[in-house]
């Protein structure tokens, strides 16, 4: 595949990938599922759909899409806790062609239902998919565009330390406001090991060569190593 499908081309995959899963999954997984069934690869998956807003890849927000209008055509339904699932589960395929027309056709009539009546559910927000409208987007924009690097850095010690690593150590600091590190983790107070990390403040996708990259210049030097991006993985 040379270019991203549509998010009614994505229906089916979308479908399949939740059968894969057992009827059920998360956002994440049901993501990750369709990009390994259609072996995306990673010039698709390094197209972001607003660079300057979000991290989201373009795949993940039409995939949004496509849960959205599956949703209002009554195949799937989904928890406050974020995971979808098939409202039929012995169904295999749609026509995505009707999903989209029975879809605009139910917008269309609650619409009027509300006699035009300008309301939070009129505002083209509440138009898109529920995941384009996270919180994340907003993180997103602190994280890579308001904290300066220091803040940054402080940043990603605390998490670090609450995650439970002790002798957090930041080593150097990159052009794009990065840093490398070393730390010790400690698993339930009875093992501990040696971690380098390498933190990238950064907006595009971090690809198989950086992580390639980061294990070679990770030998020797630690038992293991974390690798941590404000953008996404290919």
């Amino acid at each position: 595949m040379s270019k991203v499908p549509t998010f009614d081309q994505l229906m089916n995959p979308l479908i399949a990938a939740l059968r894969d899963l057992g009827g059920s999954g998360s956002i994440d997984e049901i993501y990750e599922r369709v990009i390994q069934n259609l072996k995306f690869t990673e010039d698709i998956l390094s197209v972001l759909h607003d660079p300057e807003a979000s991290n989201q890849t373009e795949v993940y927000y039409r995939l949004a899409w496509a849960r959205t209008y599956l949703k209002k055509y009554g195949v799937l339904t989904n928890s406050t806790r974020g995971i979808w699932a098939l409202a039929k589960p012995d169904l295999t395929t749609v026509d995505p062609k009707d999903v989209i027309r029975v879809s605009r056709e139910t917008d269309k009539k609650g619409k009027q239902a509300k006699n035009n009546q300008k309301t939070p559910e009129d505002t083209p927000e509440a138009d898109m998919p529920e995941e384009a409208q996270s919180w994340r987007a907003k993180l997103y924009h602190i994280l890579t565009k308001q904290i300066d690097p220091a803040s940054f850095e402080r940043l990603i010690q605390r998490l670090l330390r609450e995650s439970g690593f002790v002798q957090v150590e930041v080593t150097g600091r990159t052009g794009d406001g990065g840093i490398d590190g070393k730390g010790i983790a400690r698993i339930h107070g009875f093992m501990s090991f040696h971690v380098v990390f390498q933190c990238k403040r950064y907006s595009g996708v971090v690809s198989a060569s950086h992580i390639r990259d980061f294990r070679g210049a990770m030998v020797g030097r630690a038992d293991k190593g974390l690798f941590i991006t404000t953008g996404t993985f290919s």
